[in-house]
């Protein structure tokens, strides 16, 4: 699958269909352009027989269909007329009469002609196709395979019109045109085939400049993840074991002083005052740290810290349950995701969703940890990640991504919100 997604898998396999294309397609342009030019060609020859041949020996009488003439002319013109390819010879006057035919049983027949031969009859040119063999007067070409008709005007030494008919064999005028266009059908393939060649080294090349302009893409931003994740650790850290007990030690002291026999009444009760404030910023600061990293996070720690992070939605009244299983051999890395995840779904919980109830839960399958935070809030349209509170989730969704993982985003006005993530485990 993996060799499918390459850019130069996909380039040898798309030219390789060109060139079965233009293959295919140079082979049924070559016929339609060798059957158009048999057809020019059989026109062509036709009207040089009637000039130099047919009609400079037409003897007087054989417009009027005198079989005596028509034999005559046939004696002249056998060898003449019948010539490589062609099949038949017909001799028409203006009224639909056979004068003279190679096929001596059509001679003084009379037959209807057709509105294409009446017109070259009438006002000269040539015209041609391929015959209705089922006409009467060619019921004598019916077993003589691809036929070629083409007829054109004559002039009798009376002055009277004629239309001399000759069927040529199609196969074989289209065979020796297709020798001709046959020598240019591997010039076509065979410039697709080396712009083929030349192209992919380059493109391979490219390929290879791109690998390496993602793999420093994705260097960085494993650097600026990790960067960003030791930030928060130190912050916290700090925030932790310098602030939050110098004001631990504060509030000890106040409280002390406060009830000491010696401090006055009024005194005191001002000094317990500050005191509950102060545990108050305590408490919010030690939320902080946990919000902007818990200390020594990893799969062990990773139940304690989501109960921690639960703490506000329990504050604001909302029913919230657990569950973490066992996550052997799971990295810190997986769990630093999980956490980043769980912490956006609380925080949007508990700032938009107006829910009554969130449950949190994280297990491990088949070497990969899954992760579902999910609400009975009031939702939204999926896909709109652009607001203030659901921003973070497209940047969560990138980093899955990039982690070998999905994060997928359930939910529905009125219907609530499923976060799921799923990430390798290693």
């Amino acid at each position: 699958m993996r060799a499918l997604r390459n850019p130069v898998f996909q380039f040898a396999a798309a030219a390789t269909l060109i060139v079965v294309v233009v293959a295919f397609g140079s082979a049924r342009l070559s016929r339609q352009a060798a059957e158009a030019e048999a057809v020019a060609d059989a026109r062509a020859m036709t009207e040089l027989l009637a000039w130099s041949v047919a009609q400079p020996s037409v003897p007087r009488g054989l417009v009027y269909g005198s079989r005596s003439v028509a034999d005559t002319y046939d004696y002249l013109m056998r060898s003449s007329l019948l010539i490589a390819n062609v099949q038949r010879v017909k001799i028409w006057n203006a009224e639909g009469r056979i004068v003279y035919s190679d096929k001596k049983r059509l001679i003084g027949q009379r037959f209807e002609l057709g509105d294409s031969a009446r017109a070259v009859l009438e006002s000269g040119g040539s015209d041609g196709g391929v015959p209705d063999l089922r006409r009467p007067e060619n019921r004598y070409e019916l077993g003589e395979g691809g036929l070629l008709e083409v007829y054109t005007r004559m002039v009798s030494p009376e002055g009277e019109p004629l239309l001399l008919e000759i069927y040529w064999a199609k196969d074989q005028l289209t065979d020796s045109t297709e020798v001709v266009l046959d020598t240019f059908r591997p010039i076509a393939v065979g410039g697709v085939l080396l712009l083929g060649l030349l192209t992919t080294p380059l493109l391979w090349g490219l390929h290879r400049r791109l690998g390496r302009a993602s793999e420093a893409r994705e260097r960085l931003l494993r650097s600026a993840v990790v960067a960003s994740e030791e930030e928060r650790r130190r912050l916290a850290r700090d925030l932790h074991e310098g602030v939050v007990h110098s004001l631990d030690d504060a509030s000890a002291a106040l409280a002390a002083e406060a009830r000491d026999e010696a401090t006055p009444y009024a005194a005191s009760r001002r000094l317990l005052q500050v005191d509950e404030s102060l545990r108050g910023g305590i408490a919010s600061l030690r939320s902080l740290v946990l919000e902007i990293y818990p200390p020594d996070l990893d799969a062990g720690t990773l139940a304690a810290a989501l109960d921690r992070l639960v703490m506000p939605a329990e504050y604001a009244g909302i029913d919230v349950t657990v569950h973490v299983a066992d996550l052997p051999g799971a990295s810190d890395d997986a769990i630093a995701l999980v956490w980043r995840v769980a912490r956006e779904g609380v925080r949007n919980v508990v700032q938009h969703a107006r829910a009554h109830s969130l449950a949190v839960s994280v297990r491990q399958s088949r070497g990969r940890v899954e992760l579902r935070v999910a609400d009975d809030g009031v939702g939204f349209v999926p896909g709109a990640f652009g607001d203030a509170g659901r921003f973070g989730l497209r940047g969560l969704q990138d980093l899955a991504a990039e982690a070998g993982g999905r994060l997928q985003v359930t939910s529905g006005p009125g219907r609530g919100t499923v976060l799921l993530l799923d990430v390798p485990s290693a």
